[in-house]
């Protein structure tokens, strides 16, 4: 397959976290939290590497930890994995051990440099291995398709014509047949962040209370109609999709596996829509970082190794969804629900009129906050029925001093910028 390319707190805190005897390697996951997945982690993607306590947190603990970690002095955590945004305030704060050699020793077992560089954070030396990659699909069981539009390309489809599929489908069903994860741990933010603001206006942090966001945000008051109300109450897709709740979504390919996996005859899965701007989409890009001080260097390397070697990266593809960094060949007999996941991450790559847009970068702990601006319009806007103008003029004051306070400058899709991100 195709590669994604491109891409005061208190020291004494730290105490709660602290061992007085560290017999395992501690390693720190933002990634692979849910029970199924952290399970395949423990007992088959580091089967044999040796004692390794893998510890998930959720990313604004994830950042408190390593903050108190840092101010204090007194290490825990031998390794790391988070995402690229997750990893760059850590190298901001010069605590990553630089891991030249082992980046050295990946080139030349496939890993493409383009996300070798990404791993660098900007900086002069290679600050994270790249880990795992994955991106968002729509996905659709296959009696869905008797209504699409005519002349309509569920690869190449665009919000025109999800709007009349979901009135087609619920005019002949009776229901809502779309569905999105908008629940307190669903990834609607990233759908706002990655897919809907770039696909409408180009952009996601400078366009984010322009007329484009304004029209885009009408357009999915129109979409809205046609999706299910329980939609507020899903976290992952791949249930309400197995349970027959609905018969088109979009979510993290991690977080539609399950279903399509359990019965790939059933489904198809397709990039995103496309809006006037294009084709938004996000890549995903995990990566495994060693904190300076690390009370186990050494394992913490065996065990980059370990998750970098071939086998190991088409193991977590079968078993989680997400996709090598390696640039290994997909062998034929994989799962083919995965197969399926696999085909329209690279359709989406692939489309002529694909507009990516990077995890933000440079939020330090306040992607939390970052995200509650989108998920805030969205209720208001959407749910609430609240003026559009309004509400984009509230919330992007609120943008706008987040990106102030935080001096975050812009990530694509928007255009550099040599201060803070400027909401236009």
């Amino acid at each position: 397959m195709k590669h994604i390319m491109s891409f005061g707190i208190l020291a004494s805190t730290v105490l709660a976290f602290a061992s007085p005897v560290l017999a395992q390697t501690v390693f720190v996951s933002t990634q692979l939290r849910p029970i199924e997945e952290a399970t395949v982690v423990r007992e088959e993607l580091l089967k044999d590497i040796g004692p390794v306590d893998y510890v998930v947190e959720e990313p604004p603990q994830f950042a408190v930890r390593m903050e108190a970690e840092r101010q204090a002095g007194k290490h825990t955590v031998s390794l790391v994995g988070a995402l690229h945004g997750e990893l760059s305030p850590l190298a901001d704060k010069d605590t990553l051990e630089p891991l030249d050699d082992l980046a050295k020793k990946l080139a030349t077992s496939g890993m493409p440099q383009s996300l070798l560089d990404l791993g660098k954070l900007g900086k002069s030396t290679q600050q994270y291995i790249p880990w795992m990659q994955a991106t968002y699909v729509m996905a659709a069981k296959k009696e869905a398709l008797q209504y699409l539009p005519d002349g309509a390309d569920v690869n190449a489809l665009n919000y025109d014509q999800l709007i009349e599929w979901g009135k087609n489908m619920q005019e002949a069903t009776g229901q809502p047949q779309i569905g999105f994860p908008a629940g307190p741990k669903g990834l609607m933010a990233r759908y706002f962040q990655g897919y809907f603001y770039p696909s409408f206006t180009g952009g996601v942090v400078r366009t984010f209370q322009s007329a484009d966001a304004a029209a885009g945000w009408e357009k999915l008051k129109a979409l809205w109609a046609y999706v299910t109300p329980n939609s507020t109450s899903y976290d992952f897709m791949q249930e309400p999709l197995a349970a027959g709740e609905v018969m088109v979504a979009w979510d993290h390919i991690a977080r539609l596996k399950n279903a399509i996996s359990a019965a790939p005859d059933d489904y198809v899965v397709f990039p995103a829509p496309a809006g006037p701007k294009g084709r938004g989409y996000m890549p995903v890009v995990a990566g495994l970082a060693i904190p300076k001080g690390a009370p186990d260097k050494a394992g913490a390397e065996k065990i980059i190794e370990h998750l970098s070697m071939p086998e190991t990266q088409l193991l977590t593809a079968s078993k989680v969804g997400f996709f090598p960094t390696l640039n290994v060949k997909l062998p034929p007999d994989l799962d083919a629900g995965v197969a399926l996941l696999a085909g329209a991450v690279t359709a989406t790559q692939a489309s002529k009129d694909a507009v990516i847009s990077l995890l933000p970068v440079g939020l330090g702990d306040k992607g939390g906050e970052f995200n509650k601006v989108y998920m805030d319009s969205f209720q208001r806007i959407v749910l609430q029925n609240e003026p559009v103008a309004d509400v984009l003029k509230i919330q992007g004051a609120t943008m706008a001093k987040l990106m102030t306070d935080t001096k975050a400058a812009c990530w694509a899709p928007d255009a550099k910028s040599d201060g803070p991100c400027p909401v236009e």
